[in-house]
């Protein structure tokens, strides 16, 4: 995991680190706008094949961040990047309590209308290609689920908030819908993500201080980067036979059938991922 500093693009940081390990094959769990900071999830080598399972870790409100929102005007990008957009509204009469009023209601499973400048696709384009382009972006809403939202304080036009949501919420769309709720039109100016599934910032390292020797402190053998799946050992005929891509008996189930499970050899390297079948585990990711 990577203390993403805020300037940087999620891309640029997975260049730094495929720099500093020497592999092409990086990927992470989720993309951080340039203005957002905090934890990036990345995977190296064959771990890349883990992010759709890593993705899923967390529970619904996956992702927990801390956002500055201020208030009085919206933006063309919904944060602090964009233009203005309308004329200014006075803030001087919003308090603390009207804040975390409106912000109950965006509690729950809402419909989400992304913001124009999102990489959501417009008839097979990036709509931000054509909000850049000056073209008029229709969005559908989105159905997200936001577990809490909950001020922080309140310092003038700009309140701090702590949300936990689903993956795929826009946390600019929700300062946007926030200011709109209240009247007074907002926008998002500051962004640190501090989860992403079981990962918080307490086990990140600094981007400035990513060593070939901290990258390799800082790695987590893909064997214990699935916590909440069910751990079994293998024999080495089972290991054999789940590396041809098939399916082991267990003898009496232990876990229910269905069950997805994470399969180790006994030297506690991962050797695939499998779905139980009564008494036996059928691969659907093999290493």
């Amino acid at each position: 995991m990577v203390d993403k500093p805020a300037g940087l693009t999620s891309h640029d940081v997975v260049a730094r680190v495929r720099r500093v390990a020497g592999t092409r094959r990086v990927g992470h769990t989720g993309t951080l706008d340039p203005l957002a900071t905090g934890v990036l999830v990345l995977c190296l080598g064959k771990a890349t094949r883990l992010i759709p399972y890593l993705e899923e870790a967390g529970g619904l409100d996956a992702k927990e961040y801390e956002a500055g929102v201020r208030f009085g005007f919206e933006t063309t990008t919904d944060d602090a990047e964009g233009e203005p957009r309308g004329n200014p509204v006075p803030t001087e009469r919003l308090s603390a309590g009207g804040v975390s009023a409106a912000l109950a209601g965006l509690v729950g499973e809402i419909d989400q209308t992304p913001p124009a400048y999102s990489a959501k696709k417009v008839a097979g384009e990036r709509a931000y290609a054509l909000a850049r382009r000056g073209e008029a972006v229709d969005l559908k809403p989105v159905r997200v689920h936001v577990g809490s939202a909950e001020l922080i304080g309140l310092d003038g036009d700009v309140a701090r908030v702590r949300f936990a949501c689903s993956r795929g919420t826009y946390i600019r769309a929700l300062a946007r819908d926030l200011g709109r709720a209240l009247g007074v039109g907002a926008h998002l100016v500051s962004l640190r993500r501090t989860r992403s599934g079981v990962w918080d910032l307490g086990r990140a390292v600094r981007l400035d201080d990513l060593t070939e020797v901290a990258l390799a402190k800082a790695l987590v053998p893909m064997a214990g980067s699935l916590e909440g799946w069910p751990r079994v050992s293998a024999g080495d005929r089972e290991v054999s036979e789940l590396r041809l891509g098939r399916a082991v008996n267990t003898g009496a189930p232990s876990d229910p059938s269905g069950a997805r499970v994470r399969i180790c050899d006994g030297e506690g390297r991962l050797v695939a991922l499998a779905r139980v079948d009564g008494s036996r585990m059928k691969p659907f990711c093999v290493f």
